[in-house]
């Protein structure tokens, strides 16, 4: 993309979510009131959708959403006690469900994660780079993030409080959806063959490949402890769920809805792709293991940094908080639940050789002097 490109569509986006924020009083008045904003919103968003390539398109929603992050940094800061006077109005009568120890950590990462996401983005799309596994971190991360928000604020205390800038939200929710659907379908750079090197890794069984025995072993455990919440979201009569509930986590029972949610969201399909990555440690060649590691590394760790931050943070009232006799092994627990997909994904990009398809003959690729066929993604 050239320069000069770059900046319309930095401005275009901007101007896009400017039509939409500027007006955040509509937004929490009635529906007669929002209804010209949003087709005013709509009229402004058609141009950029059909004009613009889908490169460029990644770049005018990569700027909207970064302007949206100063926005939910100021929201937490403000109900923090931080700065004052910015969100005032928008907090009592837009999205009050932002003040729950849940919603101030999600803005939280946000405002600052996210932001940093953007610009790195941003800046690759400028310089022509690939930008496919920050990406892919991205989209994990802000679907995990907005389909627990969009999905607790209905189930929990809230669900009776949805004011019109509720909706606002599914756009949150269905651009890192395209984002991932995008990033999974596009081609990789090079060819995921590898020739004598990769053979040789993958002959190697796993007890002679320690670090793919550690992960196994903490995938597992991680599965079990994913089981273990789930259930005991679910209220399950298990003796195991009920002392879980009552002596390490009683922040899963509050009344918010997002700390259930999120355990059942982790329970569906976090679950069943830590089991996938187990098969890919032990099965050479799973080619997808290099893109959904690291899509879940980034669902998994915005989901645990909500987590971990709400059940601490001081808005969750005394008896949903981590009891002080089990503060630390619950910290624990869930500080290497958050790592375990974290270091899948880095294993799998460090020594990429086991996750390689085969050449179907000695010679056709990967040969001793041609390293780089064998070697790069």
């Amino acid at each position: 993309i050239k320069g000069e490109h770059c900046f319309s569509y930095f401005s275009a986006g901007v101007w896009v979510l400017g039509n939409i924020f500027s007006s955040q009083n509509l937004l929490a008045g009635s529906s007669q009131e929002v209804e010209p904003l949003i087709k005013e919103s709509v009229k402004a968003m058609v141009p950029v959708c059909f004009y613009f390539p889908v490169l460029f398109l990644a770049f005018a929603v990569f700027a909207v959403f970064s302007f949206t992050c100063v926005i939910d940094l100021m929201s937490a800061l403000e109900y923090d006690g931080i700065i004052s006077g910015f969100m005032e109005f928008y907090q009592k009568t837009g999205e009050p469900y932002l003040g729950t120890a849940y919603g101030i950590m999600m803005c939280y990462w946000d405002g600052i994660v996210h932001f940093i996401m953007y610009l790195m983005m941003i800046s690759r799309i400028t310089d022509r780079k690939a930008y496919r596994t920050l990406g892919l971190f991205w989209a994990g991360s802000l679907c995990a993030n907005m389909s627990v928000f969009i999905a607790g604020i209905v189930a929990g205390k809230y669900g009776s409080e949805i004011h019109p800038a509720f909706w606002l939200n599914f756009l949150f929710l269905l651009m890192p959806v395209w984002g991932a659907i995008t990033l999974f379908i596009r081609p990789k750079d090079r060819p995921l063959i590898g020739g004598y090197n990769a053979q040789h890794a993958q002959s190697m069984k796993l007890i002679w490949r320690p670090s793919d025995l550690v992960l196994v072993l903490l995938l597992l455990a991680a599965m079990a402890f994913t089981a273990l919440r789930g259930l005991a979201a679910l209220d399950s009569p298990l003796e195991a769920c009920s002392i879980y509930l009552k002596h390490y986590e009683p922040y899963l029972k509050d009344p918010v809805g997002y700390p259930r949610v999120m355990m059942l969201h982790l329970f569906f399909y976090g679950l069943p792709l830590l089991g996938a990555f187990v098969y890919g440690l032990l099965k050479p060649g799973c080619s997808w293991m290099s893109d959904w590691t690291v899509f879940l590394a980034g669902a998994m760790i915005q989901c645990q940094w909500a987590h971990i931050g709400g059940s601490l943070h001081p808005r969750t009232t005394a008896p949903f908080r981590i009891p002080d006799d089990a503060f630390w092994c619950v910290l624990a627990a869930n500080l290497l639940y958050t790592l375990t997909p974290i270091l899948v994904a880095l294993r799998v990009y460090s020594n990429h050789y086991f996750f390689l398809k085969i050449a179907p003959f000695p010679g056709q690729t990967g040969l001793p002097n041609s390293e780089e066929k064998d070697t790069n993604w």
